[in-house]
């Protein structure tokens, strides 16, 4: 890479350094200069409203993932350490969980819990909960099942229980790894936006959801402004507090992978194994179990009307409420199929520029990951407010929408395309220039036909995103061009069997599409890594 034409070199990193400063750099320094002004702030903080909203938003963050974490714990460690039937089928199947639009795991527990639980504080938390059991999973299991045996198994020769030998070796051993997850979960639920517009009952809001409200619903720019950069503040204290906590707490181990899971040797492993594998697989699979058996239900029985009538828009008597669910499909596949195309080129493009640019392609690189570590509400409310005057008022353009979403997913088309070029051996290319070959030539040779591979994961992780990206959206999507995740939002916030089964059905269609992408990545990688790589993310990058 590093034998390519110096203006070559220049406009690769040219290109994508211009679109990250014009739609993140540009719309988020607005977004500051929004806030920071005293008299806003004075206003904002000092409402009581505001310190209600910012109270709830931590304690059902905090909830969440220390219950993330105590259910997540056994799960890890009977993936990590044994070997079952069905293992493999239990770790995709909460990676899939995991990957599924916010609106749709929020869909999902409307559709199971009981009228009682609907549309409260206990619906959001156990949401969040299974949504991120993932990220525990597979985050503290890869450090647990390369953790040397012999300590644990002298405690219980000594006469240990299973408990102490887990407090006392075991957790110290993992506690990095629980802290970093612990993180993740954490700035995962704090910026919840989906799941608390989906199930959070009226009034109930958190941080993310008071900033697009203010913004879209009351006219309260600046404050609204001032709510984001509070959000971003927290985020980054939070993340770097996860980093120290990580490091004061890492422990010099001879880490070596085991040759595979052993089998349960006891009938009380094999007892610990089933109840821990089938509960989980339990808690996974009931919400989308649900959420099937609601798009074919209604108070009368079973029906297929809430599938046949998605070509048909929500009209009542003298009013057109405008939620076409066939169109929002249209609209969503239109706009994935747009972003991923940005994101792809963009991403591809930012690849080969960082990989030839040395020192200048580290700060790129660094700077592509910035839209991950920022929530989606926060890049869609800088770039409505950036976006709204001549001669750069491209609200109501067609491809705003799509570039929103490109944001977030160029990064992941970056991570997995410039990990195969830095594979690449330069000795290829200089032989192919011994031999008389060009620079353009040499690297369309040696280079490219290892291109292929990581960009079409790329492209399959950019229109997951894509498809279920809500947040940036619900800022950005202008009437009747709404997406499916507007749209499910909208039929199952309407009174009406039919209305609210039409949003189960759509919810099943976007979790089918967003799981078989996956897991076109999830066999070449590890989808939670990829994300996790740059998560502080907002509501739905993430997810």
């Amino acid at each position: 890479m590093n034998r390519l034409p110096g203006r070559l070199v220049v406009g690769l990193v040219a290109a994508p350094t211009l679109g990250l400063v014009v739609f993140y750099l540009w719309p988020f320094v607005n977004l500051l200069v929004a806030a920071v002004d005293v008299e806003s702030i004075r206003t904002t903080l000092g409402r009581d409203r505001t310190r209600s909203i910012i109270w709830f938003t931590t304690w059902q963050a905090v909830a969440s993932t220390l219950l993330t974490i105590v259910l997540g714990l056994a799960p890890a460690w009977v993936i990590a350490r044994y070997e079952f039937v069905g293992r493999r089928l239990l770790l995709s199947l909460l990676t899939a969980v995991f990957v599924l639009p916010t609106v749709v795991m929020g869909a999902a527990f409307l559709a199971l819990l009981p009228d009682s639980l609907d549309r409260t504080v206990w619906a959001v938390i156990g949401a969040h909960v299974v949504f991120n059991l993932a990220v525990v999973v597979r985050t503290v299991g890869a450090v647990w099942e390369h953790l040397p045996t012999d300590m644990e198994a002298a405690a219980s020769t000594l006469g240990a229980s299973p408990f102490v030998v887990f407090r006392e070796i075991t957790l110290p051993l993992i506690r990095p790894a629980v802290t970093a997850a612990a993180a993740i979960v954490f700035l995962f639920t704090f910026t919840s936006f989906g799941v608390i517009r989906i199930l959070g009952a009226p009034g109930t809001r958190t941080i993310e959801v008071e900033v697009w409200r203010r913004a879209t619903q009351l006219g309260q720019v600046d404050q609204a402004a001032v709510l984001a950069l509070l959000q971003l503040v927290v985020l980054a204290v939070v993340a770097v507090w996860s980093s120290i906590a990580a490091r004061r707490h890492s422990r010099s181990l001879d880490l070596r992978p085991l040759s595979h899971p052993r089998r349960a040797r006891t009938r009380r492993e094999r007892t610990a194994i089933a109840v821990i594998a089938g509960a989980t697989a339990i808690i996974a699979t009931a919400p989308l179990v649900a959420l099937l058996a609601n798009s074919m239900s209604s108070p009368s029985g079973w029906t297929t009307s809430g599938w046949t009538g998605l070509g048909n828009a929500e009209i009542r008597p003298g009013l057109t409420l405008g939620i076409d669910p066939l169109d929002a499909l249209v609209n969503s596949l239109r706009t994935a199929a747009w972003a991923t195309s940005f994101a792809t080129v963009i991403g591809a493009v930012a690849s080969l520029g960082i990989a030839a640019a040395g020192r200048v392609g580290r700060v790129l690189d660094a700077g592509l990951m910035l839209p991950i570590g920022t929530s989606a509400v926060t890049i869609g409310f800088g770039m409505l407010i950036t976006f709204d005057r001549a001669p750069y008022d491209w609200r109501s353009t067609w491809w705003i929408v799509p570039v929103g979403h490109a944001l977030v997913a160029v990064p992941f088309v970056v991570r997995t395309t410039l990990s195969v070029l830095r594979s690449v051996d330069d000795d290829l290319s200089a032989a192919a220039a011994t031999l008389g070959a060009s620079p353009a030539r040499a690297w369309r040779e040696v280079v490219v036909p290892h291109l292929w591979r990581p960009l079409a994961v790329g492209s399959a992780l950019a229109a997951a995103i894509s498809l279920g990206e809500f947040g940036a959206t619900s800022f950005l999507s202008r009437s009747g061009g709404e997406t499916l995740p507007i749209a499910i939002e909208k039929l199952l916030g309407r009174t009406g069997s039919l209305l609210q089964t039409k949003g189960y059905a759509l919810s099943v269609v976007l979790a089918a599409v967003t799981i078989a992408l996956v897991l076109i990545v999830d066999r070449t990688g590890d989808v939670v890594g990829a994300r996790r790589s740059g998560d502080g993310r907002g509501d739905d990058a993430r997810r």
